[in-house]
């Protein structure tokens, strides 16, 4: 979503700036989601916005104190300061597979439309993956109460 809405800006500025240069180039590489300028910038963006979210989100530190706090710790490392850079490795190392996997499926679409030519396409790469997580969620709760139901049934 972070991406998208960066990718938008330059079409802000394109109807706000009367510079038919810039007009056309903007309009025929970035405002347009078939053409592979788009299609690179947007999966950089996503790759870096996940990083950006992972980094705001995640404190390593913060983790590590509450472990030590309540006694906890990770096998062969020692509990404080290694404990989080600890974190912070396997966290950055984890990120990056999950955010080129993201960028994949949010670009599909896109390298869909420039393969086919087709002028829309009515589902984005961001659409899909809500939709996906809603309807995973939902099944998730579904699965849940069915199984409370089941052991109410069997309690009584």
């Amino acid at each position: 979503i972070f991406a998208s809405s960066v990718l938008y800006f330059p079409a802000l500025v394109s109807t706000i700036i009367p510079y038919k240069a810039l007009n056309d180039f903007l309009s025929r590489n970035v405002e347009n989601q078939a053409s592979p300028v788009y299609i690179v910038l947007y999966g950089l963006l996503i790759i870096f916005f996940t990083y950006f979210y992972t980094a705001i989100t995640f404190n390593p530190v913060e983790v590590a104190d509450n472990m030590k706090k309540y006694g906890g710790f990770i096998p062969g490392i020692r509990p404080g300061r290694s404990t989080a850079e600890h974190l912070d490795f396997i966290l950055t190392r984890i990120t990056l597979p999950g955010s080129v996997f993201l960028a994949a499926v949010a670009i599909l679409p896109s390298i869909a439309l420039a393969l086919l030519k087709v002028r829309s396409f009515p589902f984005g790469g961001t659409s899909i993956l809500i939709t996906v997580g809603v309807a995973l969620e939902t099944m998730k709760q579904l699965e849940s109460q069915l199984l409370m139901r089941h052991y109410e049934g069997f309690l009584t």
